[in-house]
C-alpha cells in the first residue's frame, strides 16, 4: 500500500495518478520513463487522447514542526506526505550569529557612537523561522500541482481557535452546543499539558478537564483557568482552592500557575503563519476551503483512523467517508541548502577550517542522491545514497548500510539532485 505514482504526459501535463503496479508495467514495457524520484513521477513517452481526468483535492494540516499533506481523489486517499520543518534550527543559527556579532562589535567598535533605531520592518514581516514554514509548505504544494490534476486546496486554517477558546459566545449558542462541543478545548488542553495529569503527572489514563480555581469559588471557564487531571486527583481536589490543595507541593503549584498563563508555543507558531499561508495559497488561483483542528479530530475519530499528520490532513474540512489506499507516506525533512560562510568557525567565532569556493565537483554536489555501480576493486557492489564530494573526485556515499568511502565519480550517476530536503518512507 505505497503512495500512488504521479503521472504526466509527453507534454508534461498532469494525468491521473496510477497504482504502483501499473507504473511498474509501464516502465518495464518502455512506455514510460522516470521523470522525478521525489515525489516519484513517471512521464509517458506517447501522447494519449481522450483521457478522463479525475479531479484531486490537496489537503494540508499545517503544524509547528510537521505539516501533513494528502491527495484525495473523491473519497480515496491516494498520496500522503509529512513535511518536517527546520524552524528551530534556523532560530538557533540566528541566535548564534547574533551573539558572535555582538561580541565582535563590543571588541572592535567600542567607541562608535550609537545610531538611531529608525529601521522598520514591513507589516507582513514574519520571523525567518516562521516564514520558513510558509515557504516550504508552498514549495511542495506547487510541486504537487505540477504533477497531479489538482482542482482545489483544503487547509486547516487553525489548530486551535484561540479567540473562540477565550470567548466561546463569539459564534453563538450553535457553536457551543453543536456536535463539535468540547473538541477544540480538549484538544488544546491535551497538547498544552502534554497529555498528563497536571497534579500527579500520570500518563495513559483517562483525563478530565479541571478548573484550576474552582468554579464554585468564582473561577471562570477561560482556557487559562483549565487544566487536565486524572479522576483520582480531580476527586481529591473537589472545590478546594489550588493553594490549599497543593500547600505541601510548592514546586507543583508554581509549575501549574506559570504553565496556565503561558500560551501553547506550537499553537502560537501555527496561528502566526496561518493567514500568510492562506494568502499565499490563494495566489495559486485554486479555490480554497478551510477547517479547524477540532473538526479534523472529530472526522478522524468518527472514521476510526490512526493519529498521523498526513491522515489529519486527509480529514480536514467536510468529510463524509474516507478510504485510505496507502500506508507508506513520503517523509520529507527540510535540511537547507548549506551556508554561504567562507570558512567554518568554532563556538567562539574564530575560523576553524577552510570551505572550498566551488561546490560542484565533476558535476556532483554534496547532498545529491546517486547510484554507484563498482565493478572492480575492493568495493565491488551497488550503492545508493547521499554523496559527499571531494575535489580529487573520490566521493563518500551515505547508504542505508553505512558510509562507503573512496568511490570514484566515474561510477556515480544522479538519481535526485540536492534540493534542500531529505527523503524516507
Amino acid at each position: 500500500m505505497s503512495n500512488y505514482v504521479l503521472v504526466i504526459d509527453s507534454n508534461k501535463q498532469p494525468l491521473n495518478p496510477c497504482h504502483p503496479s501499473v507504473a511498474r508495467k509501464l516502465l518495464k514495457s518502455k512506455n514510460a520513463a522516470i521523470f522525478r524520484q521525489y515525489p516519484f513521477t513517471i512521464v509517458l513517452k506517447k501522447e494519449i487522447l481522450d483521457v478522463v481526468i479525475e479531479p484531486i483535492e490537496i489537503k494540508i494540516d499545517p503544524g509547528s514542526q510537521t505539516t501533513g499533506i494528502a491527495l484525495v481523489q473523491g473519497d480515496k486517499v491516494i498520496f500522503g506526505a509529512e513535511l518536517s520543518h527546520r524552524g528551530s534550527t534556523i532560530k538557533d543559527s540566528l541566535e548564534s550569529r547574533r551573539s558572535l556579532r555582538r561580541g565582535r562589535r563590543s571588541r572592535k567598535t567600542r567607541y562608535r557612537q550609537a545610531r538611531f533605531l529608525n529601521r522598520k520592518k514591513p507589516s507582513c514581516w514574519l520571523a525567518p523561522s516562521l516564514q520558513h514554514r510558509v515557504d516550504t509548505t508552498l514549495t511542495w504544494i506547487k510541486k504537487l500541482i505540477k504533477f497531479a490534476p489538482i482542482v482545489g486546496i483544503s487547509q486547516e486554517l487553525v489548530r486551535f481557535d484561540l479567540q473562540q477558546l477565550e470567548n466561546p459566545e463569539i459564534s453563538g449558542v450553535e457553536y457551543q452546543q453543536g456536535e463539535l462541543v468540547g473538541y477544540e478545548v480538549r484538544e488544546y488542553l491535551l497538547n498544552k499539558w502534554d497529555r498528563k495529569c497536571s497534579y500527579c503527572s500520570i500518563e495513559n489514563v483517562p483525563l478530565q478537564v479541571e478548573h484550576i480555581h474552582p468554579k464554585a469559588k468564582g473561577g471562570t471557564n477561560r482556557i487559562s483557568n483549565l487544566c487536565l487531571a486524572c479522576e483520582s486527583c480531580n476527586l481529591k481536589k473537589g472545590t478546594k482552592d489550588i493553594n490549599v490543595f497543593l500547600a505541601k507541593k510548592p514546586d507543583v503549584l508554581k509549575r501549574i500557575l506559570s504553565q496556565a498563563k503561558r500560551p501553547l508555543k506550537d499553537a502560537v507558531a501555527v496561528n502566526s503563519t496561518r493567514w500568510t499561508l492562506f494568502n499565499a495559497l490563494k495566489n495559486t488561483g485554486l479555490p480554497i476551503t478551510t477547517g479547524s483542528g477540532g473538526k479534523t479530530k472529530f472526522n478522524r475519530t468518527r472514521l476510526n483512523l490512526p493519529k498521523q499528520h498526513w491522515i489529519d490532513a486527509a480529514c480536514v474540512g467536510i468529510v463524509d467517508t474516507l478510504k485510505v489506499l496507502t500506508n507508506k507516506p513520503l517523509l520529507i525533512k527540510a535540511t537547507g541548502h548549506g551556508t554561504r560562510q567562507s570558512c567554518r568557525t568554532d563556538k567562539y567565532g574564530f575560523p576553524s577550517r577552510y570551505v572550498p569556493r566551488f561546490k560542484f565537483i565533476k558535476g556532483f554536489q554534496t547532498g545529491d542522491i546517486v547510484k554507484a555501480v563498482v565493478t572492480k576493486g575492493k568495493k565491488i557492489g551497488t550503492y545508493v545514497g547521499r554523496v559527499a564530494v571531494r575535489s580529487i573526485g573520490s566521493f563518500n556515499i551515505s547508504s542505508p548500510n553505512g558510509l562507503i568511502q573512496g568511490i570514484s565519480y566515474k561510477n556515480c550517476t544522479h538519481i535526485h539532485k540536492k534540493d534542500g530536503y531529505s527523503y524516507a518512507t
